[in-house]
């Protein structure tokens, strides 16, 4: 048995520790192969083979949580994400973009729950929520004229700058191409006729 996942569940864990306990009475396998075997240190197991000596099964079973209960239920968080996922506008808000806050005041009016909004960063990247900027662009963009105008009036912009021989400035040295695609981006090298002195 190999034991993959980067978190656990806690009854994931203590289904490992009660696995690495039966293999320990079985006393067939080292403490390092069985480390290796569940996926933890050697000295967890070491200190699992001490509370298994002194306690039994009993000294394995899972502990109480130390910390603050949980205010949302993962029901609760389930509708959470899902409330998220139909986006901000849905939820009464201006724009599509999610911040800490707006969630906070989302948990608030949907579940009567008050968190402070940096304490959610981390509970909200546990269930597979990360955040995402959105791309911004102009509300008016026009992508049919957009096209026409690369179309129609760069390159006639462009022989323009040529034809004047003037200085490019530096953000387009580096994207326009002059001549066929194969060719070099920046200004065309000019070649000098060959002449005898």
């Amino acid at each position: 048995m190999v034991w993959q996942p980067a978190r656990l569940t806690r009854a994931q864990m203590e289904e490992r520790r009660l696995a690495a306990a039966r293999l320990l009475r079985a006393g067939k396998l080292a403490q390092a192969e069985i480390a290796r075997q569940v996926g933890v240190s050697r000295a967890a197991v070491t200190q699992w083979k001490q509370r298994l000596e002194q306690a039994g099964l009993g000294g394995l079973q899972p502990r109480r949580s130390s910390g603050r209960p949980a205010r949302l239920t993962e029901a609760q968080w389930g509708q959470l994400l899902n409330l998220l996922q139909h986006g901000a506008v849905a939820a009464g808000f201006e724009t599509e973009r999610w911040t800490l806050r707006r969630i906070a005041r989302v948990i608030k009016r949907t579940f009567g729950v008050q968190y402070h909004f940096r304490s959610l960063g981390r509970a909200l990247h546990a269930r597979g929520w990360s955040p995402q900027r959105p791309r911004p662009q102009a509300r008016e963009r026009d992508e049919a004229l957009i096209a026409a105008w690369l179309r129609r009036d760069w390159p006639r912009l462009k022989r323009g700058l040529v034809a004047q021989g003037g200085q490019w400035p530096s953000w387009m040295r580096s994207v326009t191409r002059f001549g066929p695609p194969s060719a070099r981006p920046g200004r065309p090298r000019v070649s000098r006729p060959f002449c005898d002195g």
